[in-house]
């Protein structure tokens, strides 16, 4: 652990205000218009903090920043960097940190929580990151980790993925965590669950429903199914007959579905996210009239656009991995150069029609990543 006496000699943490007073004094050797301009810093310094205290809410919680000039270390720590979804996520923080004299390096815990957790912790051991960007593989799993980070001084924002055990909640849910950028898995679930409802409400009789969790042990997969049965487990009409699970690929969906129908011929609704969606759709297409088979993405992706436009799928929940990307790296810079904490930012607010995508209102969404 890095003492702060340390922190304070190599110019990470050292106190704005410390710094500060030591000018003012040096300043005082000038005579009287030396004390004026060192009063006048110091008073400048105070309107400063107050300014950035003043913010409210989850967010504005003001501690000490570094200058704009200062290179910064960035740690950011991916769920699963071959994910189609994640790249345009890094390319945006990226982006948004290199522009601000900030290096980002990138750990890729391909889908595997336990490596994601070891990552994690040696770069704290390591010493040598400002800050933390961490869409984690298990939220709750890596809370231990991301309390150790923040006693030693990183500033941490998490973004795709909730730290902690709510998966509902937008707000940060460990103490000292700098922002919580999400779109949650739970809304994410219950847009998916309406739109399930519309669905099977143009079906004669019960419906039958197929589900294709990604990676159904993961705290997303849980939120996301969470979500959906919040909206349909009060209505007598839908059932969901079989499950399978895709790996967010189509080769998972493709054969997943495949083993579905075969058990269930006669499901209705098919739903999971865009990648498995792509492989359930050529399932259902060697087996089924064009249409007769509601299909239903979860990530709004470029591809699966395309297909609710075209009337392929029934349709889709858009997600927005370039825009989480952008604003969490602004809420870590705003974190490390002005030590404004920026709180629960929910980067779904901006979509439009509810955040579902139907035929009817498909031009309204742009997809942020390819499927």
């Amino acid at each position: 652990m890095t003492s702060d006496r340390k922190s304070y000699r190599d110019g990470r943490h050292r106190p704005a205000a410390r710094g500060t007073a030591r000018r003012a004094a040096r300043a005082t050797a000038g005579g009287a218009a030396g004390a004026a301009v060192a009063l006048g810093a110091l008073l400048a310094l105070a309107a400063c903090s107050s300014s950035g205290a003043a913010s409210g809410g989850d967010g504005g919680k003001s501690t000490s920043g570094v200058a704009a000039t200062k290179h910064l270390r960035v740690a950011y720590f991916a769920f699963a960097r071959q994910n189609s979804y994640q790249a345009p996520q890094i390319t945006a923080a990226q982006q948004a940190l290199s522009a601000q004299n900030t290096q980002v390096t990138v750990f890729d815990a391909a889908n595997n929580a336990q490596k994601q957790y070891g990552q994690i912790q040696d770069a704290i051991a390591t010493g040598k990151y400002d800050g933390f960007l961490i869409d984690a593989v298990d939220g709750p799993g890596v809370v231990p980790l991301v309390e150790r980070a923040v006693d030693q001084h990183i500033k941490v924002v998490s973004l795709n993925q909730v730290l902690g055990p709510d998966l509902t909640k937008v707000a940060p849910q460990v103490p000292g965590v700098s922002a919580s950028v999400v779109y949650t898995a739970f809304t994410r679930g219950k847009r998916e669950g309406t739109l399930v409802q519309q669905a099977c409400a143009t079906v004669s009789g019960d419906c039958q429903v197929g589900y294709l969790f990604d990676i159904k042990a993961s705290g997303f997969d849980k939120g996301v199914r969470a979500g959906l049965d919040s909206v349909i487990s009060s209505d007598s009409k839908i059932h969901v007959v079989a499950e399978g699970e895709d790996h967010f690929t189509p080769t998972g969906g493709l054969a997943s579905t495949q083993t579905m129908l075969q058990g269930h011929p006669d499901i209705d609704v098919l739903v999971g996210s865009d990648q498995g969606m792509a492989g359930a759709t050529q399932a259902v297409a060697a087996v089924h009239e064009s249409g007769q088979v509601k299909i239903i993405g979860l990530g709004g992706s470029v591809a699966g656009l395309a297909r609710v436009k075209d009337g392929t799928w029934f349709g889709d929940v858009p997600a927005v991995p370039a825009t989480q990307g952008r604003l969490a790296a602004q809420a870590l810079l705003k974190a490390l150069r002005q030590g404004v904490d920026s709180g629960g930012i929910d980067a779904s607010a901006g979509l439009p029609n509810g955040g579902m995508a139907t035929r009817a209102n498909v031009d309204t969404f742009t997809g942020e990543w390819t499927g």
